[in-house]
């Protein structure tokens, strides 16, 4: 189970602080590198793609698969299911990649549970008012689901010390170097 977890890094942090553009650079820059596609219930957005930027199931199908065990962790978050499925995590180790899963606190508490050798890296914005820019550029969600995610961002914040690490991004590429240099064993 543990050569399983040496092969996970889990990456945490509120919604907006960049988590994804920073995994997508590292996966552009470090080909050990694969991401864990979670699935969700919530809506596609126009520019997404199903079974690239998440796995899109309906809340029946979610539940299903969570009474079935499919899932090494899942939550609600801002009233939608997401998840990652155990398949995702061990197909790929098996083809001797590092995964990372981009998922929220109480998620990367479950992996850990699992697989204690997993990575846990947090990434940070550099201030709230600069998440909620960035949140409000964005332009994908109205004024309530923003409100509703700045104050789920304060609460993550609060569990960001029980990471391994804590990553600021306020340059991308750095941050994303950052966390391939903690990998390696370097920071």
């Amino acid at each position: 189970m543990s050569d399983i977890g040496k092969n996970i890094v889990v990456i945490s942090g509120p919604s907006g602080c960049g988590k994804d553009t920073v995994v997508k650079h590292i996966l552009k820059t470090d080909p050990r590198f694969v991401l864990s596609v979670s699935a969700t219930t919530r809506a596609k957005r126009p520019y997404e793609t199903d079974g690239v930027d998440y796995i899109f199931l309906t809340t029946q199908e979610f539940i299903s698969k969570i009474s079935k065990s499919e899932f090494l962790e899942h939550t609600m978050y801002c009233n939608n299911y997401y998840g990652t499925l155990r398949s995702q995590i061990e197909q790929k180790v098996a083809r001797g990649k590092v995964v990372i899963l981009v998922i929220e606190v109480e998620g990367a508490r479950n992996v850990k549970k699992v697989y204690p050798d997993a990575l846990t890296i947090f990434i940070a914005p550099p201030s709230l008012e600069e998440l909620e820019r960035r949140l409000r550029e964005r332009n994908t969600e109205d004024d309530g689901v923003i409100k509703q995610r700045l104050y789920k961002a304060n609460e993550e914040l609060g569990f960001k010390s029980s990471y391994d690490y804590i990553v600021e991004n306020n340059y991308v590429e750095q941050c994303a170097q950052s966390i391939i240099d903690i990998f390696d064993g370097k920071q």
